[in-house]
């Protein structure tokens, strides 16, 4: 009998599309499906980068160089450098997605047994990556109580073991909308010096701060040079989730050669893509500045229609656009289901991400949902009131 490997049979299904069979037969029964599921942004791409793609004039689409096109990578480079983050083209290697910068990085750290140390709530993704790799994560719970704040410094040190290799954290926060201060993020680099330890810091919203503090990165973080590795990407900061164009960013020159022989075996990442990533650095600053303050109105409105309706709690986020957001219900899976096989308000309904997914640790998260505000207003609000009506009925609703 043919058998799929163990590491397949063990990798987890994503919470956040693991339920589109059941939004695909209810739009099929003419329901409205509101997807509060993923984070696909609905915002325009900026046109300097859908004009670079409509204005290619090459003969030919060969390979590129494993690392990134060289003027792409020149380009980043400057952008960091003009946030305070000092690098050279030379420290950037080009990859395909912000998920494969995730995946290769553990691959160029870790051997196989090795731990890395996340805070959950963690983007659902890490899990499969590091079930790929052999990689045990190691979580330190946070607490929806406090807005999923960056825990102590002492809980750290509870946590690392010999096989910790690395603390890898997301800042803003996917799934939980949390970014972390500066003075939190420096203690954090004083525990990485102390233990010899990577610190992997995913800053793909970096741009959706919505404190008056500027972000503040772990790359800046002084005497960390070695021990820093920035994973980003294009799809939220551009509105170009379908490009698939990340980076690895790191000063460490024996990691960046071992991921190098990564992305040779590879060969390279895509050619059209990487030229209209390169168009987008001349994106305007007004084009940030509009769609942050659509991601604050709209965060405000979904807050604050979620915190009205009765047993239901979600902190304010401070970054990205997502919240995380704990339900009267006896398990969010089976409520997640049951509104788009059972449930409608006037032909229409919601698909939410189920928490659980996003957790490390056993039966965590049970009765809580992420929701992206990446819709219009209008539709924000419609989603809220067909949540509040599939709570009034839902047969598995607790007293909480």
């Amino acid at each position: 009998m043919l058998k799929i490997s163990e590491k397949a049979a063990a990798m987890p299904s994503s919470p956040i599309r693991k339920l589109v069979p059941f939004a695909d037969a209810a739009k099929k029964r003419g329901v409205k499906v509101y997807h509060l599921n993923i984070g696909q942004p609905d915002i325009e791409s900026p046109k300097c980068a859908l004009d670079a793609i409509k204005n290619i004039d090459l003969k030919l689409l060969a390979y590129a160089n494993s690392a990134g096109n060289e003027s792409y990578r020149k380009g980043l480079a400057k952008y960091y450098n003009n946030i305070n983050i000092k690098v050279d083209f030379t420290d950037i290697l080009v990859t395909t997605s912000g998920s494969e910068a995730v995946e290769l990085a553990l691959k160029a750290i870790c051997n196989e047994g090795d731990e890395v140390i996340v805070m959950e709530p963690f983007y659902t993704n890490y899990n499969a990556f590091a079930l790929q790799n052999g990689v045990k994560l190691v979580p330190i719970h946070t607490s929806i109580e406090n807005g999923f704040k960056l825990p102590p410094v002492e809980e750290f040190d509870k946590h690392i073991t010999p096989r910790t290799k690395a603390i890898m954290i997301c800042n803003p926060g996917n799934p939980t909308g949390t970014l972390y201060s500066k003075e939190s993020l420096l203690k954090l680099g004083e525990i990485v010096k102390k233990h010899d330890l990577y610190l992997l810091t995913d800053e793909v919203y970096r741009e959706f701060c919505y404190t008056d503090t500027p972000h503040f990165s772990c790359a800046e973080i002084p005497g960390c040079e070695e021990n820093v590795v920035l994973l980003d990407s294009v799809s939220k900061r551009y509105s170009m989730c379908g490009a698939r164009i990340g980076c690895i960013v790191t000063r460490n020159k024996e990691l960046f050669k071992a991921l190098m022989k990564y992305a040779q075996a590879r060969l390279c990442s895509p050619v059209v893509e990487q030229i209209a990533a390169e168009a987008a650095l001349e994106t305007p600053k007004e084009y940030f500045a509009a769609v942050k303050a659509e991601y604050i109105h709209r965060r405000d409105v979904m807050i604050d229609l979620l915190n009205k309706i009765p047993g239901v709690f979600t902190p304010t986020p401070q970054g990205a656009f997502y919240t995380i957001a704990s339900l009267p219900v006896d398990n969010a899976d089976k409520f997640a289901q049951w509104l788009l096989e059972e449930f409608e308000w006037n032909k229409q309904t919601v698909m939410v991400a189920p928490a659980a997914g996003f957790y490390a640790t056993p039966n965590t998260g049970l009765n809580e949902v992420r929701l992206a505000y990446v819709l219009k207003v209008e539709d924000i609000q419609n989603a809220m009131k067909c949540l509040e009506e599939a709570l009034k009925v839902y047969p598995g609703r607790t007293n909480k």
